[in-house]
């Protein structure tokens, strides 16, 4: 099989999980010998890489860079970079309407938006978004291929136009939905974008039970249109490890990584580490990532006084995501509305336990950690205090979430993806 997917982040260039997921999984599908060719967002060149194609959707040409390599994954994975600045957290309220009229019926119409609307420096995400759009028809003349299969909203168009031109079937991977990430202030446009996805697409792929619910519900798309697949995680060799529990009287540091923004519940956090200062003062407690509500959480940290207790990383990726693992002793993710949540799993690899929201798809795999509702600060903190105060419970919780995390992996998960494109082929 040959797979047209669309995505908008992949490491390195990536600005949340789903970049990490769609790495595992492209690595997964070509183990399996399906051939992937992954189409990304980015500022073309993006970097120099050999095994890359690079794409130009102002000109409409096509620049071929690859060359067969057996480390590039025996030549199953080909990557195209689109001259375009897609970012998808930006918060695309700021720009107000998108080129006025033409604008607003491209929104709502998917028609075709003239090249003189563009900014070629992506001003605004919505002309990024049919930029990208652009290039989907250039690959969909020039390559051969089974199945479309696209990444959330920002994808939709694309997929659309690559499906128009080649009949292909399509089907879209959601990751995240507009009310996980905005709750009541959602986005029309990427609410109507997201819609026409899910009414349109030939299968749709939940990351999770939880997720396909928000679906079912918000969107009234029939269930058995949805498969679920749950993610998994890369394991890497000498990587896992279980952590030495501190000595006694040594500080302890309780972790929150992700993005600084509503779905997050960095809020929460916050409010539980002020009551946990209060009976363990010794505690530090790091927030790492950046996001909206950044600005606000520091001012807050502040009228709480708890300053030299708190601290911000700013957005971290690779061996400093890696080093912050490794030097926590808690892992606590209070999100509001997270469809997987892949922050427990990693932080798992380190022997870092966790308490994880209820209100996330990863509960559904992920069962040796604390659960508490987000919106609950008291039960966040008598559990953080529990898991800062006795071992025992730390140990079993680091031996047993191991064990679990071995079954969770991206081999599982592309075998069901590949199920899914079998069914759709036949």
């Amino acid at each position: 099989m040959r797979i047209l997917m669309f995505g908008w982040e992949f490491p390195p260039y990536m600005s949340g999980g789903l970049g990490t997921a769609c790495l595992g999984m492209t690595r997964a599908l070509t183990d399996a010998r399906i051939k992937i060719l992954f189409v990304m967002p980015g500022q073309a060149p993006a970097h120099e890489d050999r095994f890359m194609r690079f794409i130009d959707p102002d000109v409409y040409r096509v620049r071929n860079e690859r060359e067969d390599d057996s480390s590039e994954r025996n030549g199953l994975m080909t990557r195209f970079i689109v001259n375009s600045s897609l970012t998808p957290y930006q918060n695309v309220r700021t720009y107000g309407p998108v080129y006025g009229n033409r604008a607003t019926g491209i929104l709502s119409g998917f028609g075709n938006p003239d090249a003189r609307s563009f900014s070629p420096y992506g001003s605004n995400l919505f002309s990024e978004v049919w930029r990208y759009a652009y290039a989907a028809e250039t690959i969909a003349l020039s390559e051969t291929f089974d199945i479309i299969h696209s990444h959330d909203w920002m994808t939709v168009p694309a997929a659309i136009r690559a499906r128009e031109i080649s009949g292909r079937p399509w089907i879209f991977h959601v990751h995240s939905l507009e009310q996980d990430r905005s709750g009541e202030s959602v986005n029309p446009e990427i609410f109507d974008m997201e819609r026409r996805g899910l009414a349109e697409a030939d299968r749709i792929i939940a990351v999770s039970n939880y997720t396909r619910k928000r679906i079912v519900d918000c969107y009234g798309i029939p269930v058995d249109r949805i498969a679920v697949v749950h993610n998994g995680v890369t394991h890497i060799n000498g990587s896992e490890h279980i952590n030495v529990f501190r000595k006694p009287g040594q500080k302890k540091n309780v972790l929150f990584l992700g993005r600084i923004t509503f779905q997050k519940g960095p809020a929460y956090f916050i409010e539980a580490a002020a009551e946990v200062l209060k009976r363990i003062p010794e505690t530090t407690f790091l927030m790492a990532g950046s996001g909206d509500m950044m600005t606000g959480m520091i001012e807050r940290v502040a009228e709480l006084g708890i300053g030299k207790h708190f601290h911000f990383t700013g957005f971290l990726r690779g061996e400093d995501v890696d080093h912050i693992f490794r030097m926590s002793d808690l892992y606590v993710m209070p999100s509001v509305s997270e469809p997987f949540g892949l922050s427990p799993l990693e932080a798992t690899r380190y022997g870092v336990p966790v308490i994880l929201s209820r209100q996330s798809g990863v509960a559904e795999v992920f069962h040796h950690c604390l659960l508490v509702d987000f919106w609950d600060v008291r039960d966040m903190v008598d559990k953080i205090i529990a898991l800062l105060r006795y071992e025992p419970l730390v140990r079993e919780l680091q031996i047993r979430a191991r064990e679990e995390l071995l079954q969770t992996t991206w081999e599982g998960a592309a075998s069901k993806i590949e199920a899914v494109y079998k069914a759709m082929l036949n």
